[in-house]
């Protein structure tokens, strides 16, 4: 999942939004160097990255991207799901979206200087720019993968990957509504819950 849904599926407050944002700038940290909140944060992470990609829905959905792009499909799959979850927010949540953003942004905010360094840059730059209602258009789902895209140090074929989006939308959309709410459960059902279950 991408950064709207684990914010989404974080209980909460900082140091469960920071945690479940942490999954993804672990390089040079260990789980250890963080408040054990913080910690489950992480382990909610972890744990709803292996649900999604393990799920049928989720490696049906990335088969259907071109042979082209298709080592690529994770992050595709991932971005048009923020999309799909913004543009049916009200389906899923009773706050509306900007508060949630906001409140977000607050949060992690409140925790920068426990972050790692490269995720400091990061949440400083979306909460600067609002990345996380971006992904709401087509327009920006696209320009969010071909900035990632620039990112790649390596020959590929990543950019203009909108255009898998756009060929799949509608059963992107589908899949996503399939498998968003057994995420959801999942998460809330989730022996995680008990902090002296932990695994990171």
């Amino acid at each position: 999942m991408n950064y709207l849904a684990h914010l989404y599926l974080a209980q909460p407050g900082p140091s469960s939004r920071f945690g479940n944002l942490l999954g993804d700038f672990m390089r040079g940290s260990r789980p250890e160097m963080f408040s054990h909140a913080v910690q489950r944060g992480l382990a909610n992470h972890r744990w709803v990255d292996k649900f999604t990609d393990s799920h049928v829905e989720v490696t049906t959905l990335k088969q259907k991207v071109s042979p082209a792009r298709r080592r690529f499909a994770g992050i595709i799959v991932d971005i048009a799901f923020d999309h799909f979850l913004i543009k049916n927010w009200a389906t899923y949540s009773v706050q509306p979206l900007d508060p949630f953003c906001q409140s977000v942004y607050r949060d992690l905010s409140d925790c920068l200087s426990d972050m790692p360094v490269n995720m400091q840059h990061t949440v400083k730059s979306m909460t600067r720019h609002q990345w996380l209602t971006t992904y709401g258009s087509l327009q920006g789902v696209a320009r969010a993968l071909d900035n990632t895209a620039s990112r790649i140090r390596f020959t590929h074929n990543f950019y203009d990957s909108i255009t898998e989006i756009e060929a799949n939308y509608a059963n992107m959309e589908a899949a996503f509504h399939r498998f968003f709410p057994q995420l959801k459960q999942a998460v809330s059902d989730a022996s995680l819950e008990n902090p002296d279950e932990i695994k990171v």
